[in-house]
């Protein structure tokens, strides 16, 4: 799948910092603190300009060294007040930063629990984990040391102005002759700042993808020696994450001086039209000097915000992102009001005439020309469809084995009754009741499930074992015995305490497939499922499981994906599917007597060449 991000939409969306402003919302009166403090040291900023004018022209001239020594220490009190104020108030932004971004973390985590399969089937890992990381990562500086700033910036900006127009007119009309080529300058930049940030964001995304899936496949890369191959792979995928920072980089090293280089301009002109005016007599020494070091503080804050406008352009790439991610639908929704399971659970479980495709968008099967008449096929397309018209019953106490070639749709039956996905057409239900009627936690509390990719968390063996359910130690153990799965834990060094590797890789995979047995069977459900559950344990292990499922399966409903044949022909009911289709079912005996598809299979598995028992 690729990697590359979801175009974007271009130009400023005030919607998203809006929403991005709404998270400050639970710490409204610390960012209030904190911009009271940004317009203390604005004011405090202008404190010294005027104790300067004041002593170039009255202390000086009237040379009184006491009204001197008082505005020098009034200056020093002011710069102290700054500091305090600017230490307040960058220990307040932080800490609202690391607040929102702790709680934007916390609900894009929460949001991705909720999301549905599909959107993980269509998602690399990488790209959600640069929305967790680096994306939050980017708002938390603007948290941090932007969106307060720009308070305290756009309030020295007006309060030095207007102090230049009260000190003189004219010569702040100087002053500003600047501000036009600065915004101009600002608004060619923009869009190319935007972009740039984007760029880089979508190749982070495309490198942290890549460098995720290399690293969990490392055992395959190194099996079939592709290290080099692999290494050139990602040598141009950094390349370009390399290239879209060095534009960035050019991009701000422009932008930068040329605010820097109109300062410099506005300070000259200043210099020039008030030492004219000095000569002749209408300006004095002090109203200057306050001049030069007013409009040096008026560009401090344009040039911040010139910085600041780039934190935003990354911001806004990044929230883009992360809201898109918010606002990603759940596509198996829960009920209004869900119904709750007629009690006790009997584990009764009813396909009836039940239609699906991956991608599909709900429309209902439509008849096709080119199916014959009477054929299941005549009401749907030729293509797309993974089941078609599948309608069987599971009994309480049943065991139904589902076989077929790979593809024939076995383990999608069982992703619908899990409600990883939905029928774009037909009913499943359980104990009689729509399962879509049901909230998710209920229907899979009434579910064990082993399925055929094994995944185990980082973490102790009795903590995968319960994954923080509310089971006790002694369940847990009861599961892990009833399995054969103590054998092995007991040779561990510290038994059930023994605290496995990502994946529980220091196990081997019979040992991880029978923790999975332990895991589904430690909640004692009504139904269980297992897909491809002995595919990859030996013939030892496998027995041993099949005479621990024997009993475990006494009055529970069961359905069983299997590949080896050899591993259900004691159950009630074995369907055998075909391109989606229910082609033939009944019992073992029943179909081989039949002499179709399932008597075909049987023979190919078990002849001697195919390796067979």
């Amino acid at each position: 799948m690729s990697t590359d991000e979801e175009p974007l939409e271009a130009g400023y969306d005030a919607a998203l910092m809006r929403r991005l402003l709404a998270y400050l919302r639970p710490y409204r009166w610390f960012a209030i603190l904190a911009v009271l403090l940004l317009l203390a040291m604005s004011g405090l900023a202008l404190v010294g300009p005027r104790l300067t004018q004041y002593a170039l022209d009255v202390a000086i001239p009237k040379r009184d060294a006491g009204l001197l020594t008082t505005l020098a220490a009034a200056y020093l009190v002011a710069l102290l007040l700054e500091f305090a104020c600017e230490y307040g108030q960058a220990v307040l932004t932080s800490w609202i930063g690391q607040r929102v971004m702790g709680d934007l973390r916390l609900q894009i985590f929460v949001h991705l629990q909720r999301l549905s399969i599909p959107f993980f089937d269509r998602n690399p890992v990488g790209r959600l984990m640069t929305r967790v990381t680096s994306d939050v990562e980017t708002l938390n500086e603007l948290f941090s040391s932007g969106i307060v700033t720009v308070f305290g910036d756009v309030f020295t900006l007006v309060a030095i102005m207007a102090m230049l127009l009260v000190m003189d007119w004219q010569l702040a009309l100087v002053a500003f002759g600047v501000i036009p080529l600065v915004l101009l300058t600002a608004s060619v930049f923009r869009i190319r700042v935007r972009d740039a940030f984007r760029d880089i964001r979508t190749r982070l995304a495309r490198l942290n993808s890549y460098l995720q899936e290399q690293l969990s496949g490392m055992r395959v890369v190194q099996l079939f020696g592709r290290q080099e191959a692999s290494a050139k792979r990602f040598a141009g995928i950094n390349r370009d994450h390399l290239e879209a920072h060095l534009r960035s980089i050019t991009i701000y090293a422009v932008f930068f001086p040329v605010v820097e280089l109109l300062t410099s301009v506005a300070l000259a002109a200043i210099l020039f039209y008030g030492g004219l005016r000095s000569l002749h007599g209408t300006l004095t020494v002090g109203v200057l000097a306050a001049f030069i070091q007013l409009t040096r503080r008026f560009f401090q804050p344009l040039q911040d915000l010139s910085e600041k406008y780039n934190l935003l352009q990354s911001a806004m790439a990044s929230s883009e992102r992360v809201f898109r991610l918010l606002d990603e639908p759940v596509t198996v929704l829960e009920p209004l009001k869900p119904r709750g399971l007629p009690r006790p659970v009997r584990g009764e479980v009813r396909f009836e005439g039940v239609w699906f495709r991956y991608g599909g968008g709900g429309a209902a099967p439509t008849a096709s020309a080119a199916s014959p008449p009477g054929s299941p096929l005549a009401a749907v397309p030729a293509d797309g469809w993974v089941l078609r018209d599948v309608s069987f019953t599971a009994r309480p106490g049943q065991t139904v084995a589902l076989v077929g070639h790979t593809g024939a749709g076995k383990t999608t039956i069982i992703s619908l009754l899990l409600r990883f996905y939905e029928p774009q057409r037909g009913h499943i239900t359980l104990d009689g009741v729509d399962i879509r009627e049901l909230s998710t936690d209920e229907l899979r509390a009434a579910i064990g499930f082993v399925q055929q990719d094994l995944f185990l968390f980082t973490g102790d063996i009795l903590r995968n074992l319960t994954l923080d359910a509310p089971i006790t130690p002694e369940q847990a153990w009861a599961a892990a015995a009833r399995v054969g799965a103590d054998r092995f834990i007991a040779r561990l060094p510290a038994g059930y305490a023994h605290v496995l590797g990502e994946r529980g890789q220091s196990l081997s995979v019979g040992e991880r497939q029978l923790l999975s047995f332990a895991r589904a069977l430690a909640l004692d459900p009504r139904i269980l499922v297992l897909d491809e559950a002995t595919s990859s344990v030996d013939a030892e292990a496998e027995a041993q499981i099949q005479r621990a499922l024997a009993e475990l399966m006494q009055g529970r409903t069961s359905l069983v994906v299997a590949h080896r044949l050899s591993t259900v022909l004691h159950a009630d009911e074995i369907l055998v599917l075909h391109h989606g289709q229910i082609r033939e079912q009944g019992t073992h005996r029943d179909l081989l007597a039949r002499g179709g598809l399932y008597e075909r299979l049987y023979r190919l598995q078990m002849s001697p060449s195919s390796g067979g028992a």
